[in-house]
């Protein structure tokens, strides 16, 4: 467990924050491992599925997945694409966000269509994702394959599919994925 100060409020306070590892390295490899054979057992014809990343943290879950995929089915095309949501999200944000790079060069309508993130929360993420699908097309099917779900404080009545670590927060907590140091840190 790790501690570190962040200023709150008043400018001479300091609050003192626990970090604690919920996936260190190894941990995080053998889920990510684990999903892709999770992807692979529930899509056996890999030219009907099509992954699509979320920007910004769910395509480096995303492209991590689709290394393990093309390791344990080498010569298979892999379709990956990578959306991004920014004027799709319905919340207030408190400062100005600069639009990411959709990048879907494939179709995927009547396709099975598994989108990609690293944390659920909320939810709203992955509602606003499931609008900007409809801008390219009418997929048969979509799946959800989270990295961890934060089981509680759901706003929104969307769960995943394929979960990596489920875990139970309260709402004053974070969760990140902390790819530099391969790991996922609750705070």
């Amino acid at each position: 467990m790790e501690f570190f100060y962040r200023p709150i409020t008043d400018k001479f306070a300091l609050q003192i924050i626990t970090l604690k590892t919920i996936l260190d390295k190894q941990q995080l490899q053998l889920t990510i491992l684990r999903l892709a054979h999770q992807l692979l057992e529930n899509s056996l014809d890999l030219r009907e599925v099509v992954f699509i990343g979320i920007q910004p943290r769910g395509v480096q879950v995303g492209t991590k997945l689709m290394e393990c995929i093309q390791q344990l089915c080498p010569g298979e095309k892999i379709q990956y694409g990578i959306l991004d949501i920014t004027f799709y999200r319905d919340d207030v944000r408190d400062e100005l966000h600069v639009a990411n790079t959709t990048d879907i060069s494939f179709s995927i309508e009547g396709k099975k269509v598994v989108l990609i993130d690293d944390v659920l929360y909320t939810g709203r993420t992955i509602r606003a994702a499931l609008d900007a699908l409809q801008d390219f097309g009418r997929p048969k099917k979509i799946e959800l394959c989270v990295l961890v779900d934060r089981r509680f404080n759901r706003e929104l009545p969307i769960q995943p599919d394929y979960c990596g670590k489920a875990i139970d927060t309260v709402i004053s907590q974070k969760v990140k994925v902390e790819w530099d140091k391969e790991a996922v840190v609750l705070y």
